[in-house]
């Protein structure tokens, strides 16, 4: 592999990392009742996300749609089965209760995840009904359709979800 490729690759880590930190820190600012602050976080994030995706193209990281599924699924698998048990059994051992909550709820969504992209998979290229998504705002829970009475990982409302079109 080039250096030019490892250094795309980095670089989209990074400022995927950017984003999604900025994004935080914005509801932080909101929370503390600093609005403009919150808004020049948000900003920063949106331009993070340009660079993250101007990088991932440039890597040639965005492929078919197939080849996307693909690559989406056995990412999703690869969290499931190997990355949150191990991250589970750590925070689990060093009993940080937070970081176990944490990683739980993201492994059983992302199980949800990589049904939702083999289903996708397998309907790919023939004619589906169009339908909306509703996501948990608290452990990330995307439910099709429609939000479900309440999150089934973490409990929340599901008047709380957000709806994603």
């Amino acid at each position: 592999m080039s250096q030019s490729l490892d250094d795309l690759r980095a670089a989209f880590a990074g400022e995927s990392q950017a984003s999604q930190r900025y994004l935080n820190f914005a509801l932080q600012a909101d929370k503390e009742g600093f609005p403009q602050v919150a808004k020049l976080f948000r900003a920063a994030a949106a331009a993070e996300r340009v660079h993250a995706g101007n990088h991932m193209r440039a890597a040639g990281d965005v492929k078919t749609t197939l080849e996307n599924l693909e690559a989406s699924v056995a990412g999703e698998n690869y969290e499931v089965v190997a990355m949150y048990p191990e991250f589970i059994q750590h925070a689990t051992q060093e009993d940080n209760k937070k970081a176990t909550t944490t990683f739980t709820w993201a492994r059983e969504v992302e199980q949800v995840h990589e049904g939702l992209y083999r289903k996708a998979q397998e309907t790919l290229g023939k004619e589906t009904e169009s339908f909306d998504y509703y996501v948990c705002p608290v452990c990330g829970f995307t439910h099709e359709r429609n939000a479900p009475d309440k999150c089934p990982v973490c409990g929340t409302p599901g008047a709380r979800f957000q709806k994603i079109e």
